[in-house]
């Protein structure tokens, strides 16, 4: 009785504290005001910097989606970084030279463990913008969505911005979950903005002021490190200027990607994502994500030993109805922004799965290698 009541009072402080997280999430995505653009004319120059390799298949469509935006010529430079393709990547890029694009090549001797980092601060050394906005090689978008960051950026005193992405086009079941619990992370984002204290953000969709990135020192203390040109930069920029971070809640802002294809590239892309959170220095940020994780843990743990013993069973039917209660009425939101509510039929099929999910990548995200664009980094 006294194992019943220790694993009761544990597992449903973890559920409590889960769902307060979720409603915190809640309340900082409805402090975030949608913002509504003018037709006033931007006077910010901007720099759009793109890091590419092998994407010979995709980078035209988001040259020309570059080239159509709704701004001043005059004030966009648009560059992209080769790195160390091995199709025709580059060919294509230059092909668009007479239109103004900018390619950059890099020729590093030595191997490094993060090539887009080095790819965007050798593009930020290059380039004339005061805004530097970064997105990725395989990224669609409007033709308002430089207008609108912009507009934005100039609204408010921001040194950053992080701006929505989602998935689209998607052809499969897994691709359509990937999408759901996509906008569960671009959501997640956004609400800690909301609630003053940042913890992620995405590189497809960026903006920070040139003069922020060189003030907190670049990339220096993150640059042996695959990932986090993102979110890493989020929490320093964010340490020194914790009111000056904002997330642009504008359907015209969205950037649009497509999800993995396959099971093994969507567990090298997360496994590579997790792989931030071993430099997070923010500790509410650690704790926050240990308790999610634990949290998870918990109900898994639960669902085993409740195939031998009713008690535990229970409770886990009692822990995912609150998940999926909470995430709900979270998401209920998130993808109403986003025109795709009808994703949300998807959530209890997917619940135990990204739990174990969860549960894997945060013990794989943190430890061994991972494949990225064909290189095995650390």
């Amino acid at each position: 009785m006294e194992i019943f009541s220790a694993v009761s009072y544990l597992s449903s402080f973890l559920t409590i504290l889960y769902v307060i997280v979720v409603i915190a999430f809640i309340k900082g995505w409805h402090s975030l005001v949608y913002f509504k653009t003018s037709e006033s004319e931007g006077k910010t120059k901007v720099s759009i910097l793109v890091a590419a390799r092998n994407e010979e298949t995709n980078i035209s469509k988001t040259i020309e989606d570059l080239l159509e935006q709704n701004y001043s010529k005059a004030l966009t430079e648009i560059i992209f970084i080769d790195d160390h393709s091995t199709d025709n990547t580059a060919g294509i890029i230059g092909s668009y030279a007479n239109r103004g694009i900018k390619l950059i090549c890099l020729n590093e001797d030595q191997p490094l463990n993060s090539y887009k980092k080095k790819a965007i601060q050798t593009a930020i050394g290059q380039s004339s913008g005061t805004l530097i906005i970064t997105t990725d090689a395989d990224c669609r978008m409007g033709p308002e969505w430089l207008k609108t960051v912009v507009q934005f950026y100039e609204a408010g005193d921001y040194k950053m911005i992080s701006s929505p992405v989602a998935y689209f086009q998607e052809r499969s079941f897994f691709e359509r979950a990937q999408s759901l619990e996509f906008l569960y992370l671009i959501g997640l984002g956004a609400s800690t903005i909301g609630n003053k204290q940042p913890s992620t953000c995405n590189g497809a969709n960026l903006a920070y002021e040139k003069e922020a990135f060189y003030e907190v020192g670049g990339f220096k203390g993150i640059d042996d490190l695959a990932s986090g040109d993102d979110e890493l930069l989020l929490h320093k920029i964010a340490a020194r200027y914790s009111n000056n971070i904002g997330f642009l809640k504008n359907r015209n802002a969205i950037v649009y990607t497509h999800a993995k294809s396959t099971l093994k590239e969507f567990i090298q892309q997360r496994k590579r994502w997790a792989s931030k959170s071993t430099r997070y220095k923010n500790k509410s940020i650690i704790v926050l994500g240990v308790c999610i994780w634990l949290f998870n843990l918990s109900v898994l743990m639960n669902l085993g030993v409740g195939l031998f013993i009713g008690f535990y069973f229970k409770l886990a039917i009692f822990q995912i109805l609150a998940k999926i209660i909470v995430e709900f009425l979270f998401l209920y939101d998130v993808t109403g922004f986003a025109k795709r509510r009808k994703l949300l039929v998807l959530l209890p099929v997917l619940n135990i799965l990204h739990m174990v999910y969860i549960v894997y990548i945060g013990i794989a995200g943190n430890s061994g290698k991972y494949n990225w664009k064909g290189r095995m980094v650390k």
